[in-house]
This record gives structure tokens, sequence and C-alpha cells, in this order.
């Protein structure tokens, strides 16, 4: 059950409790990068957890009065759009509808990624990817149903990048990052220059942790508590019964409320506020249906034993 697992790592109070590294193949997008042995210092991607760490930095931003409230008409942001804007269905897209992928707009990421029918994919191909993006055919009223969409994230990203002035990469090692501690870290764009703010982050596993831990303790000073609350806050349901915030699933492991980043392979990093701790991972089970199979044994067999031994919990 551990295969293809690259980095394992879980903090209770602050402190590691377990730290755990494999080797396998790996890739940084779709780019080989051969047979890796792991360790404390590698980097992984960590894929669509970049959408949580984005919706962190939408935070920072908003405090520092540089994005709109989520309140704010989205089309607003865009005023290069008016025939979009001029469309009654979508002038009544808000930020928060990016921010809780309920856009109401067809969008197709079920398919695989190597196809560029994919939306991501096509998003990033396309000769102007927010115009691609806000002008999918509409597909039902927004703000009622939740729909992955990568290209809600990439509008989110967007938003930060035009009202910092920043590229995304920068901003977030400014604000996010370097207050954190973390020094080495990549974010990877597509042909055109643009930040991934769908998928393009790569951590490693204990600075992706490290991630965990700041949403556990509130922000600590670098993203406003308040707007922790607002983003962990239950906004929709997705697919598979569990909450969603913004850009945050709010599920749970053994019964304990368990706010989740989850990306493509394997991915997660997931806050355990009634255990005082933080789970990350990093795996390589790109596309594989299964993929959720090893993260769940990991949080469900692992984890969770050794941190209610630890705390003497039930």
């Amino acid at each position: 059950m551990t295969d293809n697992l690259h980095g394992f790592v879980v903090v209770q109070h602050g402190q590691t409790l377990i730290e755990r590294y494999g080797e396998g193949d790996d890739f940084a997008w779709d780019r080989p990068l051969g047979h890796v042995v792991f360790d404390a210092g590698t980097l992984h991607d960590v894929r669509s957890v970049t959408k949580s760490v984005v919706a962190l930095l939408y935070g920072i931003a908003l405090a520092d009065g540089h994005v709109p409230e989520p309140s704010a008409p989205l089309l607003a942001s865009f005023p290069e759009y008016p025939d979009l804007a001029a469309d009654p269905a979508r002038a009544r897209l808000t930020v928060a509808h990016a921010l809780t992928m309920s856009l109401g707009l067809e969008w197709r990421e079920e398919i695989p990624y190597s196809d560029p029918a994919n939306g991501e994919i096509a998003m990033d191909m396309a000769p102007d990817r927010n115009r691609y993006v806000l002008e999918r055919p509409v597909a039902g009223p927004p703000g009622e149903r939740w729909a992955y969409s990568g290209g809600a994230s990439a509008l989110l990203g967007h938003l930060i990048t035009a009202g910092t002035g920043r590229p995304l990469r920068d901003y977030a090692r400014e604000r996010l990052f370097t207050p954190l501690g973390i020094g080495t870290f990549e974010w990877m764009a597509a042909e055109d220059g643009v930040f991934s703010a769908a998928s393009g982050l790569r951590l490693t596993a204990r600075d992706l942790a490290r991630v965990g831990e700041l949403v556990l303790a509130g922000g600590e000073g670098v993203v406003p508590s308040s707007w922790l609350t607002e983003m962990l806050t239950p906004r929709l349901t997705v697919e598979w019964g569990d909450g969603y915030g913004y850009q945050w699933y709010l599920g749970s492991v053994g019964g304990r409320a368990a706010p989740s980043a989850l990306g493509n392979g394997g991915q997660r990093l997931v806050v355990l506020p009634s255990l005082s701790a933080v789970v990350a991972i990093t795996a390589g089970n790109y596309d594989d249906p299964e993929q959720w199979r090893l993260p769940d044994h990991l949080l469900n067999d692992v984890a969770l034993p050794a941190l209610t031994s630890a705390t003497h919990l039930p």
C-alpha cells in the first residue's frame, strides 16, 4: 500500500512525529524526471494543492487591499471583455463563484491531462486564457453547484497578479513563503509565462506540512485569521460528499474535521485541528483512478493511530 509514496510527514504540536520518504519514477508536470530518491530536501509537484495555497494568497492580497471582496462582480475585474459583461448570465458571476468553483460554466477536467480537450490544458494553450475561461458556455446558475475547474483558480491567480503588480510566484515568496521560513520552492509556468494557479507549485513535503501548520495556527499573522474562517466555511458539497469552502475541501478523517488540499497523484495536505496536527503526503500515482487509496491508507491506518496514541485521545 506504500507503492509510489514519495514523502510522508506528520506534525503534531509543532513536533515531527513521522517522516518517511520513498523512491520511484516522477514527473514535473509532464516532464519526466526519471527515477528519484526522495529526501527532506526534494521538491515535489503538489499539483492541485496549489489551488489551496492560492486561496491563502488571495486572503493576504485582500487584506493588503489588492484584490476585490468575494462578493464583488467578477467581470468588473476584466473590463477588457465588455461583450462578456453584457451577457446577463455572466454578469451575475462574483469572485466568490471562482473561489468556490461554482461558476456555472461548462468545464471538462475529468478527462486525462494528456488530452488537449482537458479544460486546464486547453486554457493553457488558448491565446487568451482568461477569456477562454469566462466565455465557456453557460451550464447553469452560478453558485448552485460545485464543478471542479482549474479555470476558476486561474482567474484568482490573475486577480492576485493584476492587483499586486507582481507575478504570482514573487508575491508568494514575499508574503507567504519567506515569512514561513520556506526558502526553496518552484512555481511552474505555462508557455505564455503565466505561473499556474491551478497546479504549478513544487514544495518539499516538510514545507507542505509547514503551510498546514500556518492554517492550524490561525494564520500566524501571515494570513488574517478572519480570512481562514471564511476560507474554511462550508459553502457547497463536492461530488463525493465533503464540504467545500474557498478552494479547500472540508471533510473528515476518522470522524474528525479535516480541512484538506488535494492534488493529482495522491498529493495531500490535511489539517486536524482536534489533534493539533498536520499531515503532508507526496506521491506518484498521477492520473490513476485509484490514487486516493494510498493517502487514505496513510491517514487512517498510520497517521491517525500514531496521533491519537501520542496524545492519549480515543
